[in-house]
């Protein structure tokens, strides 16, 4: 299928209810991951959508900390909360807790496959009980007025590929956008996301579909719309050490040629460790942050140049906010594009 289909579908413009979202490429959420600082330094830099981290519903409620900060959204706009849970109770009440914390979008977590999610009957593993899964939905649409989204997998195993059944379901019961990740949740992450499996989703239903898993470039997001028919395509562990790729690809999509340079590259990074730091404080922020580091260190190309593998070790072991802002820095030295900078 082409991506002609969306065009004719959707128009140009990918719609959540009443949000109309610029471009087509979105970062995925991502537990311990999509931090509001990586989320910020994605949106500013051209992504159509940021989601939140996964939030418990029943732990966001209750006010844990933890909880309420993977849900913030200061500087962010639209806000997209996504919620986990599988009590319709709880996911209605975290519902309305998002849409009165400033969210203009609520997402529910039918995806993840976690065994600690799934071991608690939610994530991924709604989708072996889908007359559960409808009540939280119907709940979590209920209880707000701002649009519902709703982000899956396949099915359970390569048995039971019931995403379209669920996403019919789901349109009926009011939900705006529907995400699949082209994978069942026994193959977690392994193998090749099945983009072309995605097609029956979106024959499925009259709402935007957007395909994930396995995008890390233009070229694989133009062959995502082109085998799944979706309206748009989600981003994730292609994204993390450059957030600003999900802008890259989204600007690619328009028919532009987005190329951040060195400098600005450099800028985005730093701007995503100080907001760790501000927000974790300076130990915590460097300790979360160190997965980051990692892989910003990694795309700049540290390993390959002398020096830079042991630079890139002491930035993922300092505990010095100020040694880990200069040799975060340093790091896109041995970016090729540091004289175009």
């Amino acid at each position: 299928m082409s991506m002609d289909f969306s065009a004719q579908k959707l128009g140009n413009t990918i719609r959540i209810g009443p949000l109309a979202l610029k471009g087509r490429a979105i970062l995925a959420p991502m537990s311990g991951v999509t931090d509001i600082g990586m989320r910020r330094v994605a949106h500013s830099y051209g992504a159509s959508l940021v989601v939140s981290e996964m939030v418990a519903s029943d732990d966001y409620v209750r006010g844990c900390e933890e909880t309420r900060l993977r849900a913030e959204g200061s500087g962010i706009d639209p806000h997209v909360v996504q919620i986990a849970g599988c009590d319709p109770h709880w996911m209605g009440e975290a519902a309305r807790l998002a849409e009165a914390s400033g969210a203009a979008v609520v997402d529910i977590n039918m995806g993840c496959p976690a065994k600690r999610v799934t071991g608690g009957y939610a994530g991924s593993a709604l989708m072996r009980t889908p007359d559960l899964a409808l009540r939280l939905v119907e709940a979590t649409v209920k209880a707000v007025n701002i649009p519902v989204t709703l982000k899956m997998r396949l099915g359970w195993d390569d048995a039971s590929h019931n995403a379209a059944d669920i996403a019919r379901a789901a349109e009926a019961a009011g939900v705006r956008l529907i995400t699949i990740h082209g994978r069942t949740r026994q193959q977690f992450y392994k193998g090749r996301a099945d983009w072309g499996a995605i097609f029956s989703v979106v024959q499925a239903t009259r709402l935007p579909v957007i395909a994930n898993g396995d995008c890390a470039s233009l070229a694989d997001a133009r062959a995502m719309l082109e085998a799944s028919g979706a309206a748009g395509i989600m981003i994730g562990r292609a994204a993390v050490g450059r957030p600003w790729l999900v802008g890259e690809i989204a600007s690619g999509l328009a028919g532009d040629c987005l190329t951040l340079a060195a400098a600005q590259k450099r800028e985005a990074a730093l701007a995503h460790l100080e907001s760790l730091i501000e927000t974790m404080g300076a130990l915590t922020g460097l300790r979360h942050a160190r997965k980051h580091l990692s892989a910003y260190a990694d795309h700049a190309g540290a390993n390959s140049h002398a020096g830079g593998a042991a630079m890139r070790l002491r930035l993922v072991t300092t505990d010095c906010p100020i040694e880990a802002r200069n040799l975060l820095a340093r790091m896109f030295e041995f970016d090729p594009l540091t004289e175009a900078a």
